[in-house]
């Protein structure tokens, strides 16, 4: 199946959780933030987070600046 990986589509298995799909994407696990679908999902939930056929995936990253 596919998901959008920060507008990429990428394809996973049809059992893959948010932290299969983001270790796949060489995503940390620190400093980051994680919506799937327009849903944040907390570091704590990604190893139980299915990640379904067409969802949406955004990883977010803070940056400092003005």
């Amino acid at each position: 199946m596919n998901v959008l990986v920060n507008g990429v589509v990428t394809p996973v298995s049809s059992d893959a959780t948010l932290a299969d799909v983001l270790a796949a994407h060489g995503v940390p696990e620190r400093g980051v933030a994680v919506a799937v679908s327009g849903e944040v999902v907390p570091r704590t939930a990604w190893a139980s987070t299915p990640v379904r056929e067409g969802a949406v995936v955004e990883v977010l990253t803070a940056v400092q600046g003005g």
